[in-house]
């Protein structure tokens, strides 16, 4: 009879590898595809990056106002 398990040797095919933050004293379990990619979560990350960057745009008054 052959009636035994194969053991387990990597994850199970489908799911994405868990990823943790590397910053000190951190241990958040990263979601964020850039995140993940870095290796550091938003408040941990030594490079300051923000998705939108502030763009002030000059713009003329409106008429009337």
């Amino acid at each position: 009879m052959d009636d035994q398990q194969e053991a387990l040797t990597g994850p199970v095919p489908g799911l994405r590898r868990r990823v943790w933050c590397r910053g000190p004293g951190c241990h958040h379990e990263l979601t964020d595809p850039e995140s993940r990619r870095r290796g550091y979560g938003p408040v941990c990350d030594p490079d300051a990056r923000t998705a939108h960057e502030r763009h002030d745009v000059d713009q003329d008054p409106i008429p009337g106002m």
